[in-house]
């Protein structure tokens, strides 16, 4: 988590074992980073408990893999939505430890670090076509607040 870094970071520079001025570096692109294509949001993670998540629909490959890994550097868990396998193959090119669900189309980096909560979240559709949205809403809710978790169907008689 971004807030932890930060602990980090200044507790370093009050070891001596990092310079101040090598710390304005790290702070440099705190809130935001502008890589011209994409705004990186840096500080979501600090107000909302969960760093910016990647839409991947509309980018490039290569902006992809990119933003994915500017953000593994600084948040401990990176999400990408609506990412092919060929996005994936590429992301996991430069981040080897890049997880795919093939079925929710999202790419996970790292784990978010919160402890499990006991809030339940119920994710319902309709029919076979809503499964990869249903999937989606499921692995996002867990990257949120990890938990036990699955997708299932039930047909109902007419």
């Amino acid at each position: 988590m971004q807030a932890e870094l930060l602990r980090d970071l200044l507790n370093e520079v009050r070891a001596g074992t990092r310079t101040v001025e090598s710390a304005v570096d790290r702070l440099r692109d705190l809130p935001f980073e502008n890589l011209g294509y994409a705004r990186l949001d840096h500080h979501r993670a600090l107000r909302t408990g969960f760093p910016e998540v990647v839409f991947c629909e509309g980018k490039r490959v290569e902006q992809i893999v990119e933003i994915l890994d500017r953000l593994e550097q600084k948040h401990s868990s990176v999400l990408a939505t609506r990412a092919s396998r060929e996005i994936y193959e590429a992301v996991r090119t430069r981040l080897p430890a890049a997880n795919y669900f093939d079925d929710a189309r999202i790419i996970q980096i790292g784990v978010n670090g919160a402890e499990p909560t006991e809030t339940t979240v119920l994710v319902i559709c309709a029919g076979t076509a809503d499964l990869p949205v249903a999937e989606e809403a499921a692995v996002t809710a867990s990257a949120k607040a990890p938990a036990q978790s699955s997708i299932g169907q039930k047909k109902f008689p007419q």
